[in-house]
């Protein structure tokens, strides 16, 4: 203030003055650090009215005072505590009418109104350690530290701010005028631009997410590592037949090396070989021949229902039913031409729930809950079909910015012909549904 006064115009300098960026050659300055005691609000109202504790022997008449009343006081609880501490006041639990207090010396010196005082006087200094301390422990006291720069002139000083140069410009050089203007010194100290770091794809952090939604809803996640699949786990063992336009290879990838699968659970296969050429569990099939040749064709999985098919097999081949919740999140592949909603390549999402007495209400209930989870509440549901699902059911959305309804997944309950060849028991329903991740 003091340098501000004296110059008027170069108050904006101090006004914008940091010392720790300051430049020697205009205002050399030094930090100075003092600390003092000051009381606290609590603090200066003693020094008014007294300690608690001092207050609290002064409201006690000679007949004493009942505890439950003397606790209605401003100061009661703490300064009962610290008169009871001092022996100032006596308490008689088996008084009539209940715990009296009384007085128990004739008078008392209140030592803690009387040490504030000296340190409202500035004489904090002639109090020892230990009851600063103590005071400062009941919050009537605390330690400021004050800050002061001490400036002077450097040997740049001026009273007008010039604006430095950062940059030296081709023009500055052709016209000489650099020579007459004072550049900004370097900070060779200073941070540099924090590089940018790799993050995480769009897509996997969505996936995250409908991982976690499932994992709270009590599903196991399935193992999704095979990319390579047996026409039969992908195709045959979902009852879709071998004639079926999503087995030609113009929506499918077909492997050269190997080209054929030869592992297979042979009882199952042949279930699975009655059912579509000859029907069997009051269904009629599809009465054609089928091959095994067919069967065994290596593919790139054109779903990962060919997992659920997989893990529900495994489910029914255990010695007593229990009911199970999967689902996974992985890549499959089509044979697609690409557009701007299509790919060869995408992720597929899928949640399968194995039961008995499942129903079409329980899948609409489930994806309701699903869905809200992930923040979409406007549902509406479609009749559709699918080789494998009966009934089958499309999942569409109200899309606010588009302000229509687009589809955002299918759903369906596994069709008998699917799930008893597997061995599962009868009256057991299999409810699944399945969105892709990128849509």
């Amino acid at each position: 203030q003091d340098v501000a006064q004296k110059y008027p115009e170069g108050r904006l300098l101090m006004l914008n003055y940091d010392p720790p960026v300051r430049s020697p050659q205009v205002i050399e300055a030094e930090q100075r650090s003092s600390k003092r005691w000051e009381l606290t609000p609590e603090g200066q109202e003693i020094v008014q009215e007294g300690s608690h504790e001092a207050r609290v022997f002064d409201s006690i008449p000679a007949e004493g005072l009942p505890q439950s009343e003397l606790m209605k006081l401003p100061s009661g609880k703490v300064g009962f505590s610290k008169a009871m501490s001092n022996k100032w006041v006596r308490l008689d639990k088996n008084a009539d009418g209940g715990p009296r207090i009384f007085r128990a010396v004739e008078s008392v010196r209140d030592s803690v109104r009387e040490k504030l005082q000296l340190v409202q006087q500035g004489e904090a200094e002639s109090l020892e350690e230990k009851d600063r301390n103590e005071l400062k422990k009941r919050k009537l006291l605390m330690e400021v530290v004050i800050k002061t720069y001490w400036i002077r002139k450097g040997s740049a000083f001026s009273t007008t701010v010039t604006k430095q140069e950062t940059d030296l410009t081709p023009e500055m050089i052709a016209s000489g005028s650099w020579r007459d203007l004072k550049f900004k010194a370097y900070n060779f100290a200073a941070l540099g631009i924090m590089p940018e770091s790799g993050h995480l794809h769009p897509l996997l952090k969505v996936r995250t997410q409908f991982r976690q939604i499932f994992l709270e809803m009590g599903f196991t996640e399935m193992p999704t590592n095979n990319f390579i699949e047996s026409s039969f786990w992908n195709f045959d063992a979902l009852f879709q037949p071998q004639q079926h336009p999503a087995r030609d290879q113009h929506d499918t990838f077909f492997l050269q090396d190997p080209a054929e699968a030869t592992d297979f659970p042979m009882d199952y296969l042949k279930r699975v070989k009655k059912i579509h050429s000859q029907g069997g569990y009051g269904s009629q099939g599809y009465k054609y021949d089928w091959k095994l040749a067919e069967a065994r064709k290596n593919i790139l999985r054109t779903h990962t229902t060919a997992v659920s098919a997989r893990m529900l097999y495994r489910l029914a081949q255990q010695e007593k039913f229990a009911p199970a919740k999967y689902f996974s999140i992985d890549r499959v592949f089509r044979n697609e031409t690409l557009d701007a909603t299509h790919l060869a390549e995408f992720h597929q999402i899928e949640g399968v729930v194995a039961d008995y007495g499942l129903t079409l209400g329980d899948l609409m209930g489930t994806l309701r809950e699903f869905f809200t989870k992930l923040g979409i509440s406007q549902l509406r549901f479609k009749p559709a079909y699918n080789p494998y699902t009966e009934p089958s059911m499309e999942v569409f959305s109200y899309h606010q910015g588009l302000q229509k309804w687009v589809e955002v997944g299918n759903s369906g309950v596994f069709r008998p012909e699917m799930l008893l060849p597997m061995g599962l028991p009868e009256g057991v329903s299999v409810i699944a549904w399945g969105l892709s991740l990128e849509r």
